[in-house]
């Protein structure tokens, strides 16, 4: 189709797509589909295969002619944006719809002209990447991080076992309670109920934080009380509200810790001859934690410095497609529906701000990725046949398993993926030697490794 284009840069990372197909490509198409229509269309008094154009055209012009601009239009687009050389930044994101505007008319007389609005990848402009002087906060483990460790393994290998009808839940007992919450007027919110759920009582693991409620109860038990929720809680139809809860307790159990002893290091594997051997691995891997964290951090802080002098214009489909995705990956954590979850998160009291902190942590990550992916590019950071070959090598050694057995994890598309982490890490080791890092404020452990992003 011989037609001509044109792009007209907007706001926001808004491009406009101005197309013009000439009048005779126009009305080529037309007749191309009404000829197809006439084959196939069986119409009263005539075979089918046999209706006459004239007919066809006189009877359903309208519909006719609105097909055909559809048709029209969409082949135009298909051409333009399956070009191989297409520009990044002429190329619509995955997540933004080209949005026809001012619906055009199909007039044989004239050549067709039609725009399209849609969203692009950002221009990004790095300004100084280097010769920077950046501080980043750091940790050490300490004798607490190990000893949490151990009551945490003290914990999972902990013996359950019921208690008698005549005691009551208290702090650290498994409990399997059913929960309604009612509204204002006293209905049962159906959607905020369960049934068989369990905990233990102060591990502050339930939502709605019922372990002092609970506390005090008795098996078969069942008891009514008022609730106040936080401002902040997660579920908006309670935020800040107080509202009526009811639970039964259906079953109490109680947790008999091991000793902390030689017998249990050898519980949790047998290559632990003593306490202290599990001492000693338990520090080894939070001190290998703390090696891949602590890169994480250095480079959020040189990023932080590049982001002040490198300026992105971000459009509104690529933030809300991160914020989605979040919610997304949250249900998934939650193992809930993702469309309920952001639903439920996205709609009520407490939206407005709850929004706005998704949106800064989104357009945070989105600005740094930009950054990445160009500074590989401005870097023309490439990688070999040989440089793969040296991941698997290193894959395989740290997994203590044959260089072969790690390619079988990988098909083609994976390659892709592990290609784009070698070219990832080849910039970061980069931005690591131009630029002067050095500690600066010491965390806590918990802070520290923490995933506050």
């Amino acid at each position: 189709m011989a037609v001509t284009k044109e792009i007209t840069r907007l706001e926001k990372s808004n491009v406009k797509l101005s197309i013009t197909v000439p009048k005779d490509d126009i009305r080529a198409q037309y007749q191309d589909m009404v000829r197809e229509y006439a084959k196939n269309l069986q119409l009263p008094g005539f075979r089918k295969g046999k209706v006459p154009q004239e007919v066809l055209e006189r009877k359903y012009a309208d519909a006719l002619k609105q097909e055909a601009l559809g048709r029209i239009v969409e082949s135009a687009l298909q051409d333009y944006f399956k070009e191989e050389n297409l520009p990044r930044s002429e190329r619509p994101l995955p997540y933004s719809t080209p949005e026809l505007q001012d619906e055009p008319k199909l007039d044989f007389e004239q050549d067709l002209q039609f725009s399209v609005v849609y969203d692009v990848l950002p221009e990004v402009k790095i300004g100084k990447w280097n010769g920077l002087n950046v501080e980043y906060p750091y940790t050490e483990i300490s004798g607490d991080d190990i000893n949490r460790e151990l009551e945490q393994i003290r914990e999972r290998n902990a013996v359950v076992m019921d208690r008698d009808d005549s005691a009551s839940a208290q702090k650290g007992d498994v409990v399997t309670i059913d929960y309604k919450i009612f509204d204002e007027n006293g209905e049962e919110l159906p959607k905020l109920q369960r049934a068989d759920f369990v905990f233990t009582i102060g591990s502050n693991t339930n939502f709605y934080q019922f372990d002092d409620d609970v506390v005090g109860m008795k098996r078969g038990e069942t008891k009514d009380f008022e609730k106040q929720f936080p401002d902040d809680f997660f579920e908006p139809t309670l935020a800040g509200k107080k509202r009526k809860v009811q639970i039964t307790l259906s079953v109490l159990k109680e947790k008999k810790l091991p000793e902390l002893d030689d017998d249990l290091a050898q519980d949790v594997d047998e290559k632990f001859k003593t306490l202290d051997d599990l001492k000693n691995s338990i520090k080894e891997r939070l001190n290998k934690q703390i090696e891949w964290k602590q890169r994480d951090v250095k480079l959020q802080e040189v990023l932080k410095k590049i982001m002040e002098n490198t300026p992105v214009v971000l459009p509104e489909s690529m933030i809300r497609a991160e914020i989605e995705g979040r919610w997304r990956r949250l249900a998934q954590y939650y193992n809930t529906d993702a469309e309920k979850m952001i639903q439920m998160m996205t709609s009520g009291e407490g939206h407005e701000e709850r929004e706005k902190e998704w949106r800064q942590t989104a357009e945070k990550a989105l600005h740094s990725r930009l950054i990445i992916e160009t500074l590989i590019e401005d870097q023309k950071i490439e990688v070999t046949d040989e440089d793969v070959e040296n991941e698997f090598k290193r894959i395989a050694d740290e997994n203590k398993v044959e260089v072969d057995e790690v390619k079988k994890n990988y098909k083609e598309q994976d390659l892709f993926y592990l290609k784009e982490d070698i070219k990832e890490q080849r910039i970061v080791d980069k931005l690591f030697a131009e630029n002067t890092l050095k500690p600066g404020k010491k965390e806590n452990y918990l802070d520290f490794v923490s995933d506050n992003g």
